[in-house]
């Protein structure tokens, strides 16, 4: 199984004009914000107190545990951007914020390697009693993920010695043995984390709990029946739904990504990496199945995916709602995930376009410009007073809340934000493959030779994009470049020479094979017209609208540019559409423009219905911005999809 290698997280430097600013906000902001956060700094915020409950864990300070069950992963998720962010450049304040985490989270840690401020403060006689709820692997899958960004960012290996020991602890109490328990995470995020720590330690006993966690999901008797029979749970309480958790078959029989979306994403992702690293070919087509139910059936335009707010969850074939979609931060950023492990086993453009769909739309729609407002959740309609009414608002209203009582969201933008270099490329031995574009430079290796990649863009506003080539010796290789999905009549030339697509192009990329000097260029034209967009037939909310995409951005528009009641614009067929640079606005994006027609209300005169044919309507301008950044001016309505005349 030929796999390739995701370029390190500190290898790419960007300068682009938008990943580059966001992740300068994030360190210098963002991140900063949601330390005080964490440690219930921030006033007129939920309050978080997960840094106190490892205080208390640690025995620094009397008191008792508060937040949700899984409050320790907020941190951990913390603790893994600042690594990220530290791998990258000194930073005083942030090294001593890191470093007083990552001592609480050893003293922590119980004699036998057990690490869970609830069940240690709370109900310490519980423990691994209900790992269908209770996410004590879900919270020991971020603690591993925090451990190896740390490592691998600092060389430092106590908190690494920290995950071997709750790895180990959790391998003595789960699997197939003896005295063992056949359980397996109610959570799924454990998965992918092993596999993480084997790749940091080579320890194939990590590998092998993964791959059991894996196995054992969804087999009978289930396990989830046996837990609450021992611990005496009455029937009433036995109304658990194990799609929900994607236990409600084996996972190699799974047809359909059901149930809570991120756990299916984060499950998805572990598998993945399991059929990556033992050559598994009927998993990994188990996968594949998967990721294109998800994407193919599941998924908004922006790449926002579970559209239920009702368990946070996928539903059925085509169920995308507007107005109601809960389209969870997380579970777009699980999709990143998914989908970035995808391309490393098979190269192929329908992964990084999913990728990078969701990264530019409903990844960062979920934070404010500024770092420090969120959406738990990214709707494609937004009618204010209809929101205050329709969802839980603690995570649903219709401007930015400054943190959650669940605040998952926050700590899992600050690590994404922060790693999103390692998306752009991967390697293998023959060469470098381009998933993502975007200005910087790249210090990578093919076959042990070192090459630097300079890339001159203001994609995502502009399609042209020119690569200068920098090996470290002449050598052989070759550059496969992802020409997207959206991208029509592309152009490629090597050294000012035109190259023919029809003959480099496999699965979307575009494969260039040649003795590679220093300063060859390599330039890409990817037009970038506006386009409208339909959405399938059976996605009923959709039907007979349109959704407005220019490149790998799409488009919505706000009160505060086209007045109330946006759902009484039309946008006529014949209407042009037209996209100007905004240097000043939203941080800098390209804003389209056109021409609509608004249904005049004033002749209604008091009538809820009536006879067709008396409706007039008048032109309108009509504004629409980049989705990523509604709802960092004055509140108001927002809408994605327009009627079409």
């Amino acid at each position: 199984m030929h796999t390739t290698t995701p370029a390190p997280w500190h290898k790419v430097t960007l300068r682009d004009p938008v990943w580059a600013s966001r992740m300068r906000t994030m360190r210098e902001v963002g991140l900063r914000y949601q330390w005080e956060a964490l440690n219930d700094r921030v006033p007129g915020v939920p309050r978080s107190h997960a840094v106190a409950n490892f205080r208390i864990a640690a025995g620094d300070q009397d008191g008792t545990f508060y937040g949700m069950v899984f409050q320790d992963s907020d941190v951990y998720k913390w603790l893994e951007a600042a690594a990220y962010f530290l791998a990258a450049g000194r930073d005083p304040e942030l090294e001593q914020a890191a470093s007083v985490v990552v001592d609480l989270i050893a003293r922590a840690q119980q004699p036998d390697g057990y690490l869970n401020t609830y069940f240690t403060i709370a109900e310490p006689g519980k423990r691994w009693t209900n790992v269908r709820e209770r996410h004590e692997l879900y919270c020991a899958g971020h603690m591993i993920e925090a451990a190896v960004a740390h490592f691998q960012a600092t060389g430092d290996r106590r908190l690494l010695d920290v995950a071997c020991r709750l790895a180990d602890h959790i391998a003595s109490v789960f699997g197939r043995g003896p005295g063992q328990k056949r359980g397996y995470p109610g959570h799924p995020e454990a998965e992918l984390a092993l596999v993480k720590l084997y790749r940091a330690t080579g320890e194939r006993r990590y590998l092998e709990l993964s791959r059991y966690f894996i196995e054992e999901r969804g087999q009978q008797p289930h396990w989830y029946d046996i837990e609450a029979d021992a611990r005496g749970e009455p029937p009433e309480r036995r109304r658990f739904d194990y799609s929900y958790s994607q236990a409600h078959m084996p996972f190699r029989q799974q047809t359909k990504l059901d149930g809570h979306a991120v756990r299916a994403l984060y499950l998805l992702s572990g598998a993945i990496d399991v059929a990556t690293e033992t050559a598994d070919r009927e998993l990994l087509e188990v996968c594949r199945r998967l990721f294109a139910n998800a994407t193919g059936q599941r998924m908004y335009v922006t790449g926002g995916v579970g559209s239920s707010a009702s368990g946070e969850r996928f539903t059925f074939d085509y169920d995308l709602p507007n107005d109601r979609a809960y389209s969870e931060t997380c579970a777009s950023i699980a999709l990143v995930f998914a989908a970035h492990r995808m391309v490393q086993v098979d190269v192929d453009r329908q992964y990084t376009d999913m990728m990078e769909r969701a990264l530019y739309n409903s990844v960062l729609s979920g934070i404010s410009l500024d770092g420090t407002k969120f959406f738990y959740v990214n709707p494609l309609e937004v009618w204010p007073e209809a929101s205050l009414r329709r969802y839980d608002t603690r995570h649903v209203l219709p401007v930015r809340q400054g943190w959650f009582d669940c605040a998952c969201c926050p700590p899992n933008l600050a690590r994404l934000i922060a790693s999103v270099g390692q998306y752009m490329y991967s390697t293998d031995d023959s060469g470098v493959y381009f998933h993502l574009y975007a200005a910087g430079e790249a210090q990578l290796e093919v076959g042990g030779t070192p090459v630097r990649l300079a890339q001159e863009t203001l994609y995502p506003w502009d399609g042209a994009i020119r690569v200068t080539v920098h090996p470290r010796v002449r050598r052989e290789f070759t550059l496969a470049l992802r020409i997207p999905g959206w991208a029509r009549s592309p152009l490629l030339s090597v050294n000012g020479q035109g190259v023919s697509l029809d003959g480099v192009i496999d699965r979307g990329y575009a494969y260039l094979t040649r003795t590679w000097r220093e300063g060859d260029v390599v330039e890409l034209q990817l037009p970038m017209p506006v386009e409208r967009i339909e959405a399938h037939p059976q996605v009923r909310a959709d039907a007979g609208k349109i959704a407005i995409q220019r490149g790998p951005i799409v488009y919505c528009l706000e009160e505060v540019d086209n007045g109330p009641n946006l759902p009484a614009i039309v946008l006529p067929r014949d209407s042009a559409l037209e996209a100007h640079w905004e240097p000043d606005f939203l941080g800098g994006v390209v804003v389209v423009t056109g021409s609509g027609m608004r249904v005049d209300e004033s002749s209604w005169e008091g009538e809820l219905y009536r006879p067709v044919g008396h409706t007039r309507a008048r032109p309108v301008d009509v504004t629409a911005v980049p989705y990523a950044t509604w709802g960092n001016r004055k509140p108001g309505e927002m809408l994605v999809w327009l009627r079409e005349s």
